[in-house]
């Protein structure tokens, strides 16, 4: 954590200076980026530089307790314990936002819902996340934007990927990532018999434009006409847009919009979004083994909730969490589910790095 911390706080200070340098200021887009870059790392880098202050003044006090100054000594000795708590508190508040490592601070990010087995019942459900998330989003003031959908006639989704934004997004997020399954009897069952169905869900955090350099010549772009359940064409012109990304095989659609140029802005956002989860995957793979951690794994065939409609019952299985209290959980009320997970990820954290030693 210390490392990650000490590279966050170099960048920060590279970006302070950058902001003065006459050939950023000249290029208002390179600014443009460079500011919010700045500004998404300003409350992290400002406590760790006050938590580096904080050692090098107990540092201070410990050499005047050692000294012959008895005046000094004194004072040093009746401040050396609030320096210590002072520093203690901001290092859980270090800890807390560290949380997913590197992109723990990304004020946005890209949230993809598919249906998995279980047919018409399963996109049902995939809706039913898609509500669920959306109400969650919008209780904590987050920006939320359709990107892509496709719905099935009952009112289900075969797939839906929409952008959030919003201080904290992907750090409470981040780990709703996998296969989420759901048991109840559903709409379409006559007999009352409770079936079993699942949807993926993926939590991506959106990079900035200077992070993936995606050029034109790296993917193929189709264009082709937009079509709702059934068949039916939403629009008679080639709007839709869809994205080949030729070094990973990522594969990207978008036809939402009634405009061509809306669409592509769309799916390469999405495109972006999934060249950097691909990488970022594997530095969580190595992350989670390293810590043998249950959550952040970064597996997206991995079954991590069970929605028990009839016992009214949500279960993570990750963690052991279980709660009887569906009915409010897929309201859009995540926050016991999502406070278990960031408390079980702050306790692995705080395990793996041992007690707080003076510098």
């Amino acid at each position: 954590m210390r490392e990650l911390l000490e590279a966050k706080f170099a960048r920060f200070e590279e970006l302070e200076r950058l902001m003065v340098a006459p050939e950023v200021l000249a290029d208002s887009n390179r600014l443009a980026a460079i500011a919010r870059e700045h500004g998404s790392l300003a409350k992290l880098c400002g406590k760790y530089r006050r938590f580096k202050q904080l050692n090098a003044e107990i540092a201070d006090a410990k050499k005047l307790i050692d000294g012959h100054d008895a005046e000094l000594q004194e004072l040093a000795t009746a401040e050396l314990p609030e320096l210590k708590e002072e520093r203690e508190g901001l290092w859980e508040e270090l800890l807390d936002m560290t949380i997913g490592g590197n992109d723990a601070n990304r004020t946005s990010c890209i949230l993809e819902i598919r249906a998995g087995t279980g047919g018409d019942e399963a996109a049902l459900f995939a809706r039913d996340l898609y509500e669920m998330y959306k109400h969650y989003c919008e209780d904590h003031g987050w920006k939320t934007d359709l990107m892509s959908m496709n719905a099935t006639e009952m009112g289900g989704f075969k797939s839906i990927v929409f952008s959030i934004e919003g201080e904290g997004c992907f750090r409470e997020l981040q780990f709703e990532s996998g296969v989420h399954r759901v048991q109840r009897v559903p709409e379409t069952e006559a007999k009352g018999r409770v079936h079993t169905s699942t949807a993926t869900v993926a939590i991506m955090a959106e990079p900035e434009d200077v992070e993936i350099d995606l050029k034109p010549e790296d993917y193929r772009v189709d264009r082709f006409c937009s079509s709702g359940p059934g068949g039916q064409h939403v629009n008679k012109t080639a709007s839709a847009i869809r994205l080949t990304h030729y070094e990973t095989g990522i594969v990207v659609s978008c036809q939402d919009e009634k405009s061509q140029h809306k669409n592509l802005a769309k799916a390469l956002r999405v495109l972006k979004s999934r060249i950097y989860d691909a990488k970022r995957d594997e530095e969580q793979k190595k992350r989670a083994e390293d810590r043998h951690s249950k959550i952040g794994t970064g597996d997206r065939s991995e079954k991590i909730r069970t929605y028990n409609y009839p016992e009214n019952r949500v279960t993570d299985h990750r963690i052991g969490l279980t709660l009887y209290k569906l009915d409010i959980i897929i309201a859009g009320d995540l926050k016991p589910v999502i406070e278990a997970l960031l408390d079980y990820e702050r306790a692995e954290l705080r395990s793996s790095f041992g007690p707080l030693a003076d510098d």
